[in-house]
């Protein structure tokens, strides 16, 4: 079964940097690809960044382009996000998930979720 835990959240002004893991087991983690969603208080789930299964390609919201960045080490069976330049309105719960196909951007594309990590952000 797979299993995707995330750490690394917690309280940092803005301005400052945060970064995430998830470490996942339960299957062949170097072949599908990897993404990262958050969810505000009262707000849908949205699309925060995505990796292919390799790590040769990369995807990212508007929102935080330019400032996250989405690595992966395959030999450690983790994705990570590295959030710089954070904002109040990074403010979230944020999951990792892992895609059914080589690399996905849209949610219905992810078969496994973790449990979220909470990520503030104070102004």
């Amino acid at each position: 079964q797979v299993q995707l835990v995330e750490s690394g959240g917690g309280l940092v002004q803005a301005g400052g940097s945060l970064r995430l893991s998830c470490a996942a087991s339960g299957r062949t983690f170097s072949s599908y690809g990897m993404g990262w969603f958050r969810q505000a208080p009262e707000k849908e789930r949205e699309f925060v960044a995505a990796i292919s299964r390799s790590g040769g390609s990369t995807s990212a919201a508007d929102s935080v382009k330019g400032r996250f960045t989405i690595p992966r080490d395959n030999a450690k069976n983790t994705v990570y996000l590295q959030m710089n330049s954070l904002k109040p309105e990074d403010t979230a719960v944020y999951l990792c998930a892992e895609s059914k196909y080589s690399f996905a951007t849209t949610q219905d594309s992810y078969q496994y979720w973790g449990r979220g990590t909470q990520v503030t952000v104070s102004s």
